[in-house]
């Protein structure tokens, strides 16, 4: 579970709670609930997304939502020991004899790209087809983001909206009744609160969740096809560890190498 999200945004929210209790007590909290408000925000933001993307796109999203809070566990350092396996293995008994561990592989991926020097391909296609596959991934995740970056420049917009509309019968209520002046100020603050809150509370970190997800599951595709072209090539197998380890952070490969012990 990606705990950092949920006690980030908790966090988030209960720091604007105590802000509004210490200014003005706890009389003012329901001062900042507009129901109005939040249908303007949310509403007419979920609309405007629903509009911009197909059905087939649209039904996807919470699967994106459980990616971000349940994120893949893909751990880089345990890819480089596989493939380290799989280039002793082919070291000392041939690339044919790769085919059943890559039956067993449990990622697709590092299968597919095991398969393909197993079969005898030629290496630079293999590495082209590769890094065609990252690109396709890459192409499919975006869709994941692009929904949160979407909703995050339309709730601002949307809390403008609604400010608009709320000076507007407040400036027609001049010549009037000037006591639902204040009131139908504050429900114009209140919608952009909400427009902002939204975009920077809730969308921003489920953005940022997906691409920390996406860019995990890229760093050990790369780790694969690295991998697997050394294997390829005959390189040493504790050669290839160390190549692969480069890419990555040292702390990482010494808190794992902690961990093991």
């Amino acid at each position: 579970m990606n705990i950092t999200l949920i006690i980030g945004v908790v966090l988030a929210f209960a720091a604007l709670l105590y802000a509004i209790i210490d200014v003005g007590g706890a009389v003012a909290i329901p001062m900042f609930f507009s129901f109005g408000s939040f249908l303007i925000v949310m509403v007419g933001t979920i609309a405007t997304v629903v509009a911009s993307y197909p059905v087939k796109v649209l039904k996807d999203f919470p699967k994106y939502l459980k990616i971000a809070f349940l994120p893949p566990k893909n751990n880089p350092v345990d890819y480089i020991k596989q493939v380290e396996d799989f280039a002793t293995t082919a070291r000392s008994k041939g690339l044919l004899a790769l085919e059943d561990g890559a039956s067993k592989c449990e990622d697709p991926f590092l299968k597919q790209a095991i398969m393909l020097i197993v079969d005898a391909n030629d290496p630079d296609k293999v590495r082209s087809m590769l890094e065609d596959a990252i690109d396709f991934t890459t192409e499919r995740h975006s869709i994941a983001w692009t929904f949160c970056e979407k909703m995050m420049s339309l709730a601002p917009a949307f809390g403008m909206m609604g400010t608009v509309i709320s000076l507007v019968i407040m400036l027609n209520s001049l010549g009037e009744d000037t006591s639902q002046l204040g009131p139908l100020m504050a429900i114009a603050m209140i919608t952009t609160l909400y427009g902002s809150l939204f975009a920077n509370i809730l969308f921003g970190p489920l953005r940022s969740a997906l691409k920390n997800a996406h860019d995990k599951e890229i760093l050990c595709m790369q780790l694969v096809v690295e991998g697997v072209m050394s294997i390829a090539a005959g390189s040493n197998p504790r050669l290839i560890k160390e190549k692969l380890e480069f890419m990555l952070a040292k702390s990482d490969v010494k808190n794992n190498e902690k961990a093991a012990k």
